[in-house]
């Protein structure tokens, strides 16, 4: 336990000192656990066989893992915006936003395919085989992914319950749900936008900057600390400041992110390393690596990244991984990383926060996007 002060407590901290970033996403992970048991024992009282079946791993997801990243930048925007005093709305906005996430990890792995979440099998791939198990009639590949779709559901109902009781009991609930309202139509949208770009071959840097930002930026970054700036009652000008803080650094962390799906080690992702490569799926990094290859004249680099092509073989994606690195498209993307993140820093810092706020955004953005950006002027 952290040992957190009484709600009505003067000052925002624990019983040693300021409340910080990282003890925030310490305490969501409380706030989830208590959450969660209700959940459980709600859907025990509804029916056992769903309890244990699709509730039970739903929990198992969301207690499993994960940076709670989103839940430390919705403190961050609420310090930011000069939040003080109560914070349990913004440990369970926090919470609500795990909860969400799991709900679309969910709905994404059924969708891209993918057998691994957080270094265990996939809900889907782990319903599939308790159809299997069960000697079922028909295909356990059907009822895994069929199954997995309410696990999601399940998960985004249990994520709005939450943040309506929240927002019900704020003086800044209405505000609270339409950022809210915002940040789920963004993520249907920039997942019917990635399904679209495959479907049609698209391989331009705009569209995959759209999908990045849609699919990834704004429920990461952008919309977390709006989240936490509305419980503060935040005006339009710090508003505004932190969701362009927002939107670049959560650009950088899908870019990062694509660069792991491609370079990384499973082992350490917990993910596959292969499978966007694999699916030809476009990201900013294939297009990148595509525009190059094309300027550049490298026809074998243009085939290797080409999109629409039949699923890649191991061989291929050995070429394309060459390829990225041949036309310098992993190299371009590093440095677009470091430059969104010294970028939003920059947007940060026109907030007003305290410069304890502003060095905890600053290591967020650096555990976001695996840069340590420096703002503006200060010196290497």
């Amino acid at each position: 336990m952290l040992g957190l002060r009484p709600a009505d407590a003067d000052a925002v901290g624990t019983a040693d000192g300021p409340l910080t970033a990282r003890d925030a996403a310490r305490a969501v992970e409380t706030e989830l656990g208590r959450v969660l048991d209700e959940a459980l024992r709600r859907a025990l009282d509804t029916d056992p066989v769903f309890a244990r079946d699709i509730a039970g791993r739903v929990v198992s997801l969301v207690l499993r893992g994960g940076k709670r990243l989103r839940a430390a930048f919705a403190w961050c925007g609420w310090r930011a915006a000069g939040g003080s005093g109560d914070f349990t709305p913004v440990l369970r906005t926090g919470a609500a936003l795990e909860l969400l996430q799991a709900g679309a990890l969910i709905h994404d792995d059924v969708m891209d395919g993918s057998p691994l979440r957080r270094g265990a099998p996939a809900v889907h791939v782990e319903l599939s085989r308790l159809h299997g198990a069960a000697r079922m009639a028909g295909s356990s590949a059907a009822f895994g992914t069929s199954a997995a779709v309410l696990a999601g559901d399940l998960a985004l109902a249990w994520a709005d319950d939450l943040l309506t009781e929240t927002a019900l009991g704020s003086p800044y609930g209405p505000q609270l749900h339409r950022e809210w309202r915002a940040v789920r139509e963004e993520m249907v949208a920039g997942q019917y936008r990635d399904l679209h770009a495959q479907a049609t071959g698209a391989s331009g840097v705009d569209e995959a900057v759209t999908v990045a930002t849609l699919k990834s930026a704004l429920y990461t970054v952008e919309r977390p600390l709006a989240l936490g700036a509305s419980l503060a009652g935040a005006d339009a000008p710090v508003r505004d400041a932190l969701c362009a803080a927002g939107r670049c650094a959560g650009l950088a962390f899908q870019l990062r992110d694509d660069l792991i799906g491609a370079f990384g080690d499973p082992a350490l992702t917990g993910k596959p390393a292969d499978d966007d490569l694999r699916t030809r799926k476009l990201t900013y990094l294939l297009a990148v690596g595509s525009r190059l290859a094309e300027t550049s004249g490298d026809r074998e680099a243009s085939d290797a990244l080409a999109p629409g092509a039949p699923r890649a073989s191991d061989e291929d994606v050995r070429r394309m991984r060459a390829a990225l690195e041949r036309t310098g498209a992993r190299a371009a993307v590093d440095a677009k990383i470091t430059e969104l993140a010294v970028t939003s820093l920059g947007h940060f810092d026109r907030t007003g926060a305290d410069p304890v706020v502003r060095r905890e955004f600053t290591a967020l953005v650096e555990r976001a996007c695996g840069v340590a950006p420096q703002r503006t002027g200060e010196a290497a």
